[in-house]
This record gives C-alpha cells, sequence and structure tokens, in this order.
C-alpha cells in the first residue's frame, strides 16, 4: 500500500497500548502491507504498527535482512502474544522510532510467540539470539513500551549512536 514516516520519540501513539485486531478487517490487511513497504524501505529488521501511526497489535520481524542473521525469515504476526522467556541477558538495543540513541536492555535468548497469521492462522514461533530479542522489541511496541523504558540507569546505560 504504502511507505509510511517512522514516528519517532516522544511522539504519544509509540506510548499508546495497542488494541487487538481482526484479520479478516480490510484495515487490518493495509496496516500489515504499510509495515512491510515501510520496512523494506527501512535500515531495520523489525517494526510495529504504532512505530508508523497504528495503535494496533501487527508486528514484522525479518532479522535475516541484517548480514550474518538467519531466523525465520519474514513474520507477520498480529496480535502477539509472549508465551515463554528464557536466558536472560543484557544487550545493546537500538530502535528506528529513538535514532540517536542505544542502551544496554534487559532481555531473554529464547522466546515463545503465539499470534495470527494476516490470514487468520494461529501459529507458534519459537526464536532465539537475535530474532527472539527483535520479536520481544516488538511486542513491547504494542504495549506502549521503547527499549528506554527499559534502561535501568540513563546515566550508564544510554548511549549516544555514532553518527
Amino acid at each position: 500500500m504504502a511507505i509510511r514516516p517512522i514516528l519517532h520519540y516522544p511522539h504519544p501513539t509509540l506510548k499508546t497500548e495497542s488494541a487487538l485486531v481482526v484479520p479478516s478487517d480490510p484495515a487490518t490487511q493495509a496496516v500489515v502491507q504499510d509495515l512491510l513497504d515501510t520496512l523494506a524501505a527501512s535500515p531495520g529488521v523489525a517494526l510495529a504498527a504504532p512505530q508508523i501511526g497504528y495503535a494496533l497489535r501487527v508486528i514484522v520481524v525479518d532479522v535475516s535482512r541484517k548480514k550474518g542473521e538467519r531466523g525465520h525469515g519474514l513474520v507477520a504476526l498480529l496480535n502477539p502474544i509472549i508465551l515463554s522467556l528464557e536466558g536472560k541477558k543484557t544487550v545493546r538495543e537500538g530502535c528506528l522510532s529513538v535514532p540517536h540513541y542505544t542502551g544496554n536492555v534487559l532481555r531473554y535468548e529464547e522466546t515463545l510467540m503465539e499470534g495470527l497469521t494476516p490470514g487468520g492462522q494461529v501459529i507458534t514461533v519459537s526464536a532465539s539470539g537475535f530474532e527472539a530479542l527483535a520479536f520481544q522489541h516488538e511486542v513491547d511496541h504494542l504495549n506502549g513500551l521503547l527499549f528506554l523504558d527499559r534502561i535501568q540507569s540513563l546515566s550508564t546505560d544510554l548511549f549516544r549512536r555514532k553518527k
């Protein structure tokens, strides 16, 4: 449909809890397509609907866009939920909606997700490594959270990106 501008913090949509979607709704399908088009035109590996202005529970993840990563390829999930998390670790994370900073946040090495495909089928996705981090990050967006909200100390764990 369209490449949408990626919203930047402190845009209020980024801090809003997202609403559930219905796969058969044509508006849902339009949001999925906008996310796919916007991701394809961005330097990122994942996007959530709030990042392009829709407070809806839709994410797209494709870590294979990053050199050396494989994962499941392109995954679009509607109404995703995290079923389980294992293996705590602190990672340096960034976000297209917070383009000038990265930060150390607590994430998990493995995650088990459930959601709906754009066609309405229930799927379960087991992810590990970088892909697990991407899924956790995008689900946070659906809950109105940014990686900034997970930083323990702004003075020691927030870093300005090098140009």
